[in-house]
């Protein structure tokens, strides 16, 4: 397939965070793009205001004619579309060429110096970091977040360098063509998909034999590669951590050089180590260790990555889009370390009811960690039900006394009923556009916001 032959790229699921990465690419590149999702939002907003035309209502009649001319448009769907979608059938029975977003970001990167972040956890982060590195070298990178620096899930270079995340769902990665790579981690995931924890180790394995040039990986990781950790020996080692007015400063070693007195704004030590695998991707390709450090003081963030959204003297609100155990675990952690002293809330959406079959113990023990938890239904997304699973059976499993079931339009009147100082809003599903509702209601009452 030629890219550019295509003239009309129409994308089925097209508010999903990679895929309006890619609606944007090919928007800016000259393309004619429209799309279906099924609920609008901040994302298929902004998509509008790019001039792409974006409907809600699944059906064929609302397909915009130039984009029924088979032979001049591409589409793109996400694995999350069901499987009796009436637009995306169409498509597929009327022969159009029809691709998954992975196919798709394969296609777009085959051709360039790929560098790919993969992991069951860190990959917006890590590659969001990496991207605002590489910009310095005009890379184009298509995250899986909105980067603060950008208000973007795109930063926009020249067509040579890629960074993209190599998403590990539906063995998505596998198409990827990637010249250099890191693995942050590959902790039991998607086993809806896997089925045991060891098919999705193979498919790692896999992954990292695609790699053409230099495999990164976290120290610990079952692969051979460079490796990076913090006070352990690696070839990437960060060493004299410490915390200064919020921030984190270190020095790191690498297979050639230091580096002393990096700056680092993001707070827990998981997200210092996604900042390691985007030093050792960014030397290994060849940026300056001192452009690299710019780039790691000057870096803000992945919106819904520990995003601040109230932050006063007396009242802390935290939004993250954990979603896993080991992804919980790490913001209790960071909120430990930057408030040591103070009450935390925790506001909980599971999302998928597979993930929470599979990892129920694990996930009512990170939970239990937290002072107080309020407990919202699960979100169930590409999911159908699981007899028995649900979020009064996880209530049940949590060891702690100041737990309790919540619905949406009480968070506000149960957080103002804790005496709790920070308060973090967790989960992948809608709790993401919830929060800022809550956020509007409670700072009716709270003064100096951020």
């Amino acid at each position: 397939m030629n890219l550019k032959s295509i003239h009309n790229v129409y994308f089925v699921g097209i508010g999903g965070i990679g895929m309006s990465a890619i609606a944007r690419y090919f928007a800016v590149n000259g393309k004619q793009v429209a799309g279906y999702d099924k609920t609008p939002s901040l994302i298929t907003s902004d998509l509008e205001g790019l001039g792409i035309e974006i409907h809600f209502d699944d059906a064929i009649k609302n397909i915009p004619i130039s984009f029924l001319e088979k032979n001049t448009t591409l589409v793109v769907y996400t694995p999350a579309i069901p499987k009796e979608h009436l637009e995306l059938n169409y498509f597929f029975e009327n022969d159009f060429t029809v691709l998954k977003r992975s196919e798709i970001l394969g296609k777009i990167t085959e051709t360039t110096f790929c560098l790919a972040v993969a992991g069951t956890h860190g990959k917006t982060t890590t590659s969001s970091i990496l991207g605002h590195i590489m910009a310095k070298v005009n890379a184009t990178s298509f995250l899986g977040g909105i980067a603060e620096n950008y208000n973007s899930n795109l930063i926009l270079g020249e067509d040579k360098i890629t960074v993209v995340e190599a998403d590990e769902f539906d063995r998505s990665f596998l198409k990827l063509s990637p010249n250099v790579a890191c693995v942050t981690s590959m902790d039991a995931d998607h086993l809806d998909i896997y089925g045991v924890p060891e098919a999705l180790q193979e498919c790692f394995v896999e992954f990292t034999n695609k790699v053409s040039d230099t495999l990164i990986v976290a120290k610990g990781l079952p692969l051979r590669g460079l490796t990076y950790a913090i006070d352990e020996d690696a070839d990437y080692k960060a060493f004299n951590l410490k915390i200064e007015s919020g921030k984190y400063i270190f020095d790191v070693k690498t297979p050639s050089n230091e580096i002393l007195d990096i700056t680092f704004n993001l707070p827990g030590k998981h997200n210092v180590m996604n900042a390691m695998a985007a030093l050792a991707m960014a030397d290994v390709y060849g940026v300056s260790l001192e452009n690299i450090k710019e780039s790691l003081g000057t870096f803000k963030g992945v919106k819904r990555r520990f995003s601040y959204k109230i932050k006063t003297e007396d009242f802390v609100l935290i939004d993250d889009y954990a979603h896993h155990p080991t992804e919980i675990n790490a913001v209790e952690k960071s909120i430990r370390e930057m408030y040591p002293n103070e009450k935390v809330l925790l506001v909980f959406q599971p999302h998928l009811f597979s993930r929470t079959k599979d990892f129920i113990d694990d996930f009512a023990s990170a939970l239990s960690k937290f002072d107080e938890i309020l407990l919202l239904d699960i979100y169930p997304a590409r999911e159908k039900s699981i007899a028995g699973v649900n979020s009064e059976w996880l209530l049940s499993k949590m060891h702690n006394q100041h737990k309790k079931m919540t619905q949406k339009n009480n968070i506000v009147k149960d957080i103002k009923n804790s005496s709790a100082k920070v308060v973090a809003m967790l989960g992948a599903g809608d709790i993401g556009v919830l929060i800022n509702e809550v956020t509007k209601e409670l700072l009716k009452t709270t003064k100096n916001e951020i």
